[in-house]
């Protein structure tokens, strides 16, 4: 089952080299600041909802409906990034666009084929996503000041 986690690896990766070499180097203005959080949300509200609902033939057509939804609004940005990300940037969100249907397909197999190690990590994905949450709230909107221009 090893093979359920690389996915999740691979995102903490690509995300911690965006975060903390191109976002934290260019700053973010006001709409990423917004939106970067709203696009976690959608991950968090994926991983809350097959941690509390249990799996069935309907609550997974809601659970594909809101992956969907998430696979989508982390796209929103793209056509105003063109303007604030150098090739390197937009080639780690072409990775992260890659790998997000493949993490929430795991998060779903997890969900119907839980094991207790497999129901723990995902018990930790949620901590860790909802720790990062915070993090784009508090750090980008409340501790961040834009260098003067």
């Amino acid at each position: 089952m090893w093979w359920l986690v690389c996915p999740f690896i691979l995102q903490f990766i690509v995300i911690s080299l965006d975060e903390y070499y191109f976002h934290i180097k260019r700053g973010l203005p006001l709409w990423e600041r917004i939106g970067h959080p709203l696009d976690t949300l959608t991950v968090l509200s994926c991983l809350l909802f097959v941690y509390f609902i249990p799996y069935s033939e309907n609550s997974l057509m809601w659970y594909i409906a809101l992956a969907i939804f998430s696979c989508f609004m982390i796209t929103k940005d793209e056509f105003i990034h063109k303007e604030h990300c150098p090739a390197a940037e937009h080639w780690l969100h072409a990775l992260l666009f890659i790998n997000h249907p493949i993490l929430l397909t795991c998060v779903g197999y997890i969900w119907k084929n839980p094991t207790g190690f497999l129901s723990t990590f995902l018990g930790w994905q949620i901590a860790l996503t909802f720790l990062f949450f915070l993090y784009q709230i508090i750090y980008w909107n409340l501790l961040w000041k834009a260098k003067p221009e």
